[in-house]
């Protein structure tokens, strides 16, 4: 590249950068802006995930550059004008994730990059010079080191860019070959002959899954679950170590509702058809779930009723039939789980009429159930029994009965499907508040957020949705990782305050700081996810840093589509138990300004 055409690249990419800088920082929308003809340069944000948060933990406003890839029927952009274009021009992203570029291009760059935050360069046409958040640049791999990141950062002394920070991140593998693996020493001089260090500081990183070593034989189920334990420590002694006892943990927690084999699957189906009724409210359309029980509705509500008459209309207090078969589904779970979570005792009328309703499979059934109630109840047939402070529709029809007067109930429209979805609702509400307060888990204030009834139908329905969410997590914990009171607790708190905050989020990712012993057993035998370490020099701003990671995933996102050829041969044979790796290094210079 000549001298002109090389300045002339440097100023616009920094136009390019500075006015994506300033757009981002007065609010406009995130769009991919395109550099010359084959660049696209992406803006990541306190509100982005970072695809290089694994090797660099720097600042969290950053440009990624990569590949740009071409609506073919667009026009080609005229080279003054493509500065100014934004994401129309280029195609949207694929399966086969972002597109990396060559290193020899990548290199030129952040060639361009740091002469534009190089205060010297004063011949380049830049106006106020301005220090802009740091590049990372994705590549392809296709040099002999492998190379899939180059990173610049600027680095400031006063309101001055002092020099810049330079990231290499290079990968190998997969691989099961343990002789092949960098050794500590090693890894350490290399770092002390870079940097011109005397001494350096090590710090260690492991990554295991506790969902799978936890899990029951013969029942693997398809979920986005999972559950991680993340440990830190200083001072490494050996590759691959164990974490010691004394490091720091914390439990990464990702749970998606309705396992089959969670002790509270009955309870997920029956907020399925909760979730099935708020929908038929909001549209008009119900669309109605497999029945829960084996006969119809309408049966199971006379048979209720013709037992109410016979004990005289007065309704007992809870449900013995419901409460064996409950005993009866969970037959087969250990004693342990049965007492985490088992149907209340002390079920109303209306919240045992729930029970029979949950299987009803149509508009007209439901008809047909509650008009068998509304003439037991206007004839006095029954007095049934309900909670005290109880607000739904039916509660308040009930109260009417006890005086002989009920108002007129007209069967249509939307109206038997709200009734059935506040009784509903009122039930759910009650399970979850006797399951985290029995446990001792929140206090009666704490859950009132969830289970308040100042709020419309639907986001009572949404309320409900988290406390579910809550249950599933604690549930799990105790079942799978046998956590006790002590720690179900403080994730309980992380829980709540995070959903008083936030919608309902099954991808979110629960994070809980405990002590590394806790599940140690989980993962003792187990190889690692993740494990590095880090080996560090210099202080503040003349930090410098090597990384050395193992994974058994791509560390990188655009590994596997521009590099699948490139790491095949080092497959080992499928029969294989020995765990693949794949082999990471993250190096860091520093280049002054004088």
């Amino acid at each position: 590249m000549g001298a002109e055409r090389r300045r002339s690249a440097a100023e616009g990419l920094y136009r390019s950068l500075r006015r994506i800088y300033e757009e981002r920082r007065e609010g406009a929308p995130e769009h991919p802006r395109l550099f010359e003809t084959d660049v696209e340069i992406c803006w990541i944000g306190d509100s982005c995930k970072s695809p290089i948060e694994r090797f660099w933990h720097g600042n969290s406003m950053q440009y990624i550059l990569q590949k740009a890839r071409h609506n073919e029927e667009s026009d080609p952009v005229e080279e003054s004008e493509r500065d100014d274009v934004y994401g129309s021009e280029l195609l949207p992203t694929e399966s086969s994730g972002p597109a990396a570029l060559s290193v020899t291009r990548a290199k030129q760059l952040i060639s361009l990059y740091t002469m534009v935050q190089n205060p010297n360069m004063t011949h380049l046409k830049l106006g106020e010079l301005v220090m802009l958040p740091p590049v990372w640049i994705r590549c392809d791999g296709s040099d002999p080191e492998h190379t899939y990141w180059l990173g610049a950062e600027p680095l400031k002394a006063g309101n001055k860019i002092s020099g810049i920070n330079l990231y290499m991140v290079t990968c190998d593998g997969p691989t099961a070959d343990k002789t092949s693996f960098a050794n500590l020493e090693e890894l350490q001089m290399t770092h002390k002959m870079r940097h011109h260090s005397s001494h350096v500081m090590t710090k260690g990183f492991a990554q295991y899954e506790l969902i799978r070593a936890a899990a029951i034989e013969d029942t693997i189920v398809e979920s986005e679950s999972s559950i991680y334990v993340d440990i830190t420590w200083n001072t490494v002694d050996k590759i691959l170590e164990m974490p010691p006892l004394i490091s720091s943990a914390t439990l990464n927690i990702t749970l998606e509702s309705g396992d089959p084999r969670s002790p509270v699957y009955q309870l997920y189906r029956e907020l399925q058809f909760l979730l099935a009724l708020a929908e038929g409210l909001k549209t008009g359309v119900t669309e109605w779930p497999e029945p829960l029980e084996s006969e119809s509705a309408v049966e199971l509500v006379q048979e209720f009723l013709t037992d109410l008459k016979k004990l005289d209309g007065h309704c007992v207090s809870g449900n013995k039939k419901e409460t064996e078969k409950i005993k009866c589904d969970t037959a087969a779970v250990a004693s342990s789980i049965k007492s985490i979570f088992s149907e209340r005792g002390d079920l109303d009328f209306a919240e045992q009429l729930w029970c029979k309703m949950r299987s009803v499979s149509s508009y007209q059934e439901l008809v047909q159930c509650f008009t068998l109630v509304m003439k037991s109840l206007e004839r006095g047939e029954i007095q049934p029994w309900i909670h005290q402070g109880s607000s739904s529709f039916l509660s308040n029809l009930i109260q009417q009965s006890y005086h002989g007067k009920m108002e007129a109930v007209s069967l249509s429209g939307i109206t038997p499907i709200q009734m059935l979805l506040e009784v509903g609702l009122d039930k759910m509400k009650k399970d979850y508040v006797s399951f985290f307060i029995g446990q001792e888990l929140a206090t009666l204030t704490y859950l009132d957020y969830f289970i308040s009834t100042s709020v419309d139908l639907q986001e009572q329905v949404h309320r409900v949705q988290k406390l579910h969410h809550m249950l599933e997590i604690m549930v799990s914990c105790t079942v799978l990782l046998q956590f006790k009171h002590e720690n179900l607790f403080p994730l309980t708190q992380i829980c709540m305050n995070y959903y008083k905050e936030h919608p309902l989020n099954e991808k979110h990712v629960f994070q809980l700081p405990i002590r590394p012993a806790l599940v140690k057993k989980f993962y003792q035998n187990d190889h690692p996810e993740v494990w590095k370490v880090d080996i560090s020099s210099g202080h503040g701003q003349k930090e410098v840093k090597t990384t050395w990671q193992l994974s058994t995933n791509p560390p990188v996102e655009h590994m596997a589509s521009s590099s699948a050829g490139l790491f095949s041969d080092s497959m080992v044979d499928g029969s294989s138990e020995e765990t693949m790796y794949f082999v990471t290094m993250a190096k860091c210079s520093q280049v002054h300004f004088t």
